[in-house]
């Protein structure tokens, strides 16, 4: 998969079904390269289990359980 792939899939919490956004950058490890977090536009109210300032959230990699076709799913947890 593509980074331009990842950026095109809606990011969706299971917890509630929720709409979060979509890739808009990554952040990775220095050590390895691994990526550590996906980067996503911010919005307001939505910051439980995201960090960063208010223009952008931040989803550890931890948080992703499903890589789909379409959407990127994130674990329940604080927001959802």
């Amino acid at each position: 998969m593509t980074f331009s792939e990842l950026k095109k899939k809606d990011i969706i919490c299971i917890g509630d079904g929720r709409l979060i956004g979509r890739v808009s950058d990554l952040e990775f490890e220095p050590g390895d390269g691994r990526i550590r977090a996906l980067i996503v536009p911010g919005s307001s109210g939505l910051s439980c289990f995201f960090h960063g300032d208010k223009n952008q959230m931040t989803i550890a990699w931890q948080q992703i359980a499903c890589i789909g076709d379409d959407v990127i799913l994130i674990s329940p947890g604080g927001c959802c």
